[in-house]
């Protein structure tokens, strides 16, 4: 009997999904871009890992510490962005931690890359590696442009006053249309 009557009105909530693409922070593509950052990155850690002795290892090191960072912080992101967990943060703005993370990824990345292509021993899971470094930059690049055809960059002031920790928004007031005290006379 209570399923009959609860029934026809009762429906799912779209909203209480954990997994939320697209969303306000994340849309399908960048979805998907941080998806395959994810794994290059992961891929240039292992193969850097492969590598048993190295001529100047200080290059390698560096490699390394940005590519396994890049794969950690990246996949942390990935999950935050596209699940309800980053609403538990307290973060609010997510766009500018967004663009300025996969910023600096991106130059590390394109420094990482070049200092180890220009300083290894030859081996071939080095240049393999190398070559996911600049795939990895390539792609954290793309990310960059499309964030910015997309969303448009973060931190422009175009004389909109923006919202801090979760208030509104708050313009100019408007004067009042009715005093409270007329003038005596």
């Amino acid at each position: 009997m209570a399923s009959q009557v609860y029934s026809p009105t009762t429906a799912p909530n779209p909203k209480a999904s954990w997994f939320m693409v697209p969303s306000e922070n994340l849309d399908k593509i960048r979805f998907g871009i941080k998806v395959v950052e994810v794994l290059l990155s992961f891929v240039a850690f292992v193969l850097e890992e492969v590598v048993s002795t190295c001529v100047s290892c200080s290059s390698l090191y560096f490699f390394e510490f940005v590519s396994c960072t890049a794969f950690l912080f990246t996949l942390l992101l990935l999950i935050l962005l596209s699940t309800v967990l980053h609403t538990r943060v307290g973060i609010t703005c997510w766009p500018c931690l967004d663009f300025v993370y996969t910023s600096v990824i991106a130059v590390l990345f394109l420094i990482a890359s070049i200092v180890f292509a220009s300083d290894h021993s030859g081996s071939a899971y080095e240049k393999i590696a190398v070559v996911f470094g600049f795939f990895a930059t390539v792609l954290f690049a793309v990310d960059l442009i499309m964030f910015v055809k997309t969303r448009g960059f973060p931190f422009k002031k175009d004389g909109k006053p923006e919202a801090s920790n979760g208030g509104p928004v708050v313009d100019q007031p408007q004067p009042e249309e009715e005093k409270l005290n007329p003038p005596a006379q």
